[in-house]
């Protein structure tokens, strides 16, 4: 985005109607409005400064190949990377998001961490609902990081690949299992300020029509799209800061995740 305020397009369902289009000769041709609701987008800063203490710095120019600036500033790359991925899973998990239709609250032997459960089945009939929505068969499967293995151990997925020559249930393989053509494994993880790790992506399975890369713009109907500032993320020069005889670098991302087509998506809670 050029700005860091405007209007997302979020279109409604008016070339879904069927519409009288044929004309006779002479007769006037018809008009056909349609309509789009412009929602608020506003964009949010990420800021964190890499600090580089001169002395750690000519300690590090001793050992060829370190740049400890460098070291620094893709650290703190990292660390606004991973925050926007939770804010990404936030947006795409949220329940209250999805129409009754489009999410299912799994239980028992309906868990795909359950190694009985017919997972194919489940997936068949959410595709058919985002068919029956937008007319696209979804084609993006993301599954928090544990779900992937648990695929590897489903009775069912096994028999189905049993003849073949790998090992091990692969991420291509449950590509061609569930035909959908990207299958992704949220394998990320943070810690919190009590020290227990959690996954980025919980217990959830999100299945998706995603448009593929090179239709990915803002009039364009999608599940949903992460708005960005254009230029961003911004590594500011180095600076000297002489109260502390630090280097520092600040690192800025101003983005939004958002949850732009909720037709287009399927949410199966407590998958694992």
């Amino acid at each position: 985005m050029p700005t860091r305020a405007a209007k997302r397009i979020e279109f409604d369902r008016s070339s879904f109607r069927r519409r009288r289009t044929r004309r006779a000769p002479g007769a006037q041709i018809a008009a056909l409005e349609f309509g789009f609701e412009g929602k608020a987008v506003s964009l949010h800063q990420e800021a964190l400064s890499a600090v580089t203490p001169i002395e750690h710095q000519q300690e590090a120019g001793e050992v060829p190949g370190i740049d400890l600036l460098q070291v620094g500033v893709d650290t703190v790359l990292a660390v606004i990377a991973l925050e926007k991925e939770i804010q990404q899973a936030e947006t795409a998990r949220n329940p209250a998001a999805y129409a009754a239709t489009n999410k299912s609250a799994l239980t028992g032997a309906d868990k795909w961490s359950d190694p009985t459960c017919d997972i194919l089945v489940q997936v068949l009939d959410a595709k058919e609902t985002i068919r029956k929505r937008i007319g696209r068969r979804p084609n993006t499967l993301v599954l928090t990081g544990g779900l992937s293995t648990d695929l590897q151990k489903n009775e069912k997925i096994r028999e189905h690949f049993k003849h073949t020559t790998s090992s091990t249930i692969t991420i291509p393989m449950l590509q061609t299992y569930f035909d959908i053509q990207n299958v992704v494994a949220g394998d990320g993880i943070y810690d919190q300020q009590d020290g227990t790790t959690v996954d980025i992506w919980g217990t959830e399975a999100i299945l998706a029509w995603v448009p593929p890369a090179g239709q990915r713009q803002m009039p364009l109907p999608s599940y949903g799209y992460t708005y960005r500032l254009r230029g961003h993320p911004l590594v500011e020069p180095a600076r000297w800061d002489g109260d502390i005889r630090s280097w520092k670098n600040d690192v800025l991302d101003e983005f939004s995740a958002e949850l732009v087509g909720a037709d287009a998506g399927f949410l199966f809670q407590g998958a694992r």
